[in-house]
């Protein structure tokens, strides 16, 4: 066994403490995420000649991403704790990053809720400002997936989410059982991979709102293989037919990007957008 396989006993999920706070390398990543999130948004801005103001875009990013938390963070509570009806009876514990008087952060985060705080925010924002919704979500489509890379590898280092017991030579070793470090085969597929279709579709694409509707698909088909490599929710194991939560979920939201795709298509015609 080498130095990889032992890495957990190795590394410390701890960055660094300042004034008795501990900062956590999960959360550097989440930060480094929304940074590389936002300069793609307004490469992409200028390199298409997009009709988006960067004064509009930051502040759209801002609505997004408290947008995001708060979906992200109640649709943990609602899906998959195990004290949901504890915390919406307490709504103010929600965010609360202290137990028992320690810093511990906000632990738990959905995305398949954070997508529903992404797409309200989305809405409140162009409805309040006037915006094309689809170009936006399109915007966003090219943005998300490497950005998301730095989550999952944020949720590596964070030694969370794990993966499956295996006897692969890569595997990690978490609390003394070989596993699947599913988080990395994450960061791959359901970001860089998802980055590079859409890189290479966007010139072909032909109305505003496409791309967002690819996007869903993808990234739902990626997370739906991936979920056979993560070792599912202890408090709630495989839902039906021998799939878990995020299968289920994924599914859902999979139908949802084709039926849109299919949407755009027929009722909205066919614009060039003329990306190059």
């Amino acid at each position: 066994m080498n130095n990889w396989n032992n890495i957990y006993s190795l590394f410390d999920p701890v960055a660094f403490e300042i004034f008795g706070f501990r900062v956590h390398w999960y959360g550097i990543m989440y930060v480094l995420a929304l940074l590389v999130a936002l300069a793609l948004a307004k490469y992409f801005v200028k390199r298409d000649r997009l009709p988006i103001e960067e004064r509009m875009l930051d502040n759209y990013f801002l609505w997004v991403e408290i947008g995001v938390i708060l979906g992200a963070r109640i649709g943990y509570i609602a899906i998959y704790d195990d004290y949901s009806a504890y915390y919406f009876s307490h709504p103010w514990e929600i965010f609360n990053p202290f137990r028992n008087g320690e810093f511990v952060g906000i632990r738990g985060m959905s995305y398949h809720g954070a997508v529903v705080g992404f797409v309200l925010a989305t809405a409140a924002f162009c409805a309040k400002y006037r915006q094309n919704v689809w170009l936006y979500l399109d915007l966003v489509a090219l943005s998300v997936p490497l950005g998301y890379v730095f989550g999952r590898v944020g949720n590596f280092l964070n030694q969370e989410l794990v993966g499956r017991v295996t006897d692969v030579p890569w595997a990690i070793l978490v609390d003394g059982v070989l596993r699947h470090p599913s988080q990395l085969y994450e960061a791959a597929l359901e970001g860089l991979g998802v980055f590079v279709l859409l890189w290479f579709y966007r010139p072909h694409a032909k109305v505003h709102g496409e791309l967002i509707a690819i996007y869903a698909t993808l990234y739902t088909a990626a997370r739906f293989v991936c979920e056979f490599w993560r070792e599912p929710d202890a408090n709630i194991g495989f839902v039906a037919l021998g799939l878990s939560m995020g299968q289920i979920l994924s599914l859902a939201m999979m139908f949802c990007g084709l039926g849109l795709l299919v949407y755009l298509r027929a009722f909205r015609g066919r614009r060039n957008l003329n990306l190059k």
